[in-house]
């Protein structure tokens, strides 16, 4: 199997345990905890925005105060988990669109968080991330060509993605620290692997298709889907 199918499962996995995940909470209701202690725990594996929410967790959308953008958000026992979209084009002349999606995780509790990378899908395709550096100063001549440099790409020269944190292709079992009352921003890119991402008409163009990814903190799965023209064009 392919790394691309087995990234597709994983999405497909999550997707299937939150409908067990929320049978399971119904069931719950007619059983005692302790007789089925791991109905518990697999009910509480993951949050999917927009879907229903178990008592203690919410999913809202926000705009931005001072973009007006749109901002999806995940909160659960003091953990809030807020995401943006951004596309732009590869570079002038050149066909096809990065995809950069930005989380940033605010640790509102008394313990540190453990944020790691999960997995991403454009319309059924899987999106691997690029690897991405500061600078390719000091890279080897054979590496340098597979390497974007974030200050390439507008969405992050604009401030819309963070410069400072960021997964990579490289380093994707890198973790991140969140201490106790901070919060952090991530943000990550891919190229959309569809020929033909986008759609265009009199109003102007549009991605097309559904953006998903979660990312895990703390050993839950935070799941955030956007669509197509929710999406924000943060090229030039």
């Amino acid at each position: 199997m392919t790394a691309s199918a087995v990234i597709e499962v994983i999405i497909e996995w999550k997707a299937a345990q939150l409908f067990v995940a929320l049978f399971l909470i119904l069931t719950m209701k007619a059983f005692p905890q302790n007789e089925n202690p791991d109905f518990k725990v697999s009910a509480r594996s993951a949050l999917v925005w927009d879907e229903n929410m178990p008592d203690n967790s919410t999913s809202s959308m926000v705009l931005d105060p001072l973009t007006g953008r749109m901002i999806h958000r995940l909160s659960q026992d003091g953990i809030e988990v807020s995401s943006r979209m951004g596309y732009e084009r590869v570079g002038r002349g050149e066909a096809g669109k990065l995809l950069n999606y930005t989380t940033t995780i605010a640790n509102n509790t008394n313990s540190d968080l453990t944020v790691r990378y999960g997995a991403a899908s454009v319309a059924g395709h899987a999106a691997l991330p690029l690897r991405v550096a500061s600078t390719k100063k000091g890279l080897p001549k054979r590496v340098r060509q597979d390497v974007w440099q974030l200050s390439t790409m507008h969405c992050f020269r604009t401030g819309f993605a963070s410069t400072e944190n960021y997964f990579s292709a490289d380093a994707l079992s890198k973790s991140f620290i969140v201490r106790p009352q901070t919060a952090m921003t991530i943000s990550a890119v891919t190229k959309d692997p569809r020929s033909y991402p986008g759609r265009c008409s009199l109003e102007g163009c549009q991605i097309t298709g559904a953006f998903r990814y979660y990312i895990t903190v703390n050993g839950k799965d935070y799941v955030f889907i956007w669509s197509g023209p929710s999406m924000v064009y943060c090229g030039e």
